[in-house]
């Protein structure tokens, strides 16, 4: 299918899918939950990037919920949607959001996520070479979240026996990880200085 196809279909289907190289991939709405840990996340990274944009005007960074990235310098055909983002401010209004300019994706994972499933994202991600990947993973039994875990992108990797080559070229590493129990808040320094204490991630 291609971005043309795409938007003459209705909006509630149109909202579901994903395009991976033209090929069709839908969304699993996941619960309220999911929904609200998203804008929760977003909420602290926003607040973040503003408090150090106020301190450094030369800096500049957006961030965002449910935010087609797409792939490539050109063509719409090929993108996914993360559930929250940063990016670099772009030069136009509604302009594009290209994998280039994205510094930091997330997902937050619902039981509809299959392992599977979150891995091929991850790996898009990655090939497209954007720096940071975040996971949130919910409680099962409790609407709140468990872990939260960064990873950074790396693109080499060690020496490998005669033969034997990485499936992918790009990869994440476990670069951090937080959890209610093991910490007040989660913070990291990339992309900017990152704070958010767990009482702004109540659901």
């Amino acid at each position: 299918m291609t971005w043309e196809e795409l938007a003459r279909l209705p909006e509630e289907i149109a909202a579901q899918i994903e395009l991976w190289d033209g090929r069709v991939v839908w969304l699993r709405r996941g619960p309220a939950e999911h929904q609200e840990f998203t804008n929760l996340i977003w909420s602290g990274l926003r607040r973040c990037a503003r408090e150090h944009m106020s301190g450094d005007p030369e800096q500049c960074w957006r961030v965002h919920t449910e935010t087609n990235v797409f792939f490539g310098r050109s063509g719409k055909s090929d993108f996914v949607t993360p559930d929250f983002l940063v990016h670099r401010c772009l030069q136009r209004p509604y302009q594009d959001v290209r994998a280039e300019d994205v510094l930091l994706v997330g997902e937050v994972l619902s039981p509809s996520n299959t392992q599977t499933d979150m891995d091929d994202k991850k790996a898009r991600y990655a090939k497209a070479g954007i720096p940071w990947y975040w996971e949130v993973a919910l409680q099962q039994a409790t609407s709140a979240i468990e872990t939260v875990r960064a990873y950074a992108l790396e693109t080499s990797h060690g020496p490998l026996p005669a033969g034997a080559h990485p499936l992918h070229r790009a990869n994440y590493l476990l670069a951090g990880k937080w959890s209610p129990k093991s910490s007040d808040a989660i913070e990291f320094a990339f992309p900017y200085p990152i704070r958010i204490p767990w009482s702004e991630l109540e659901f």
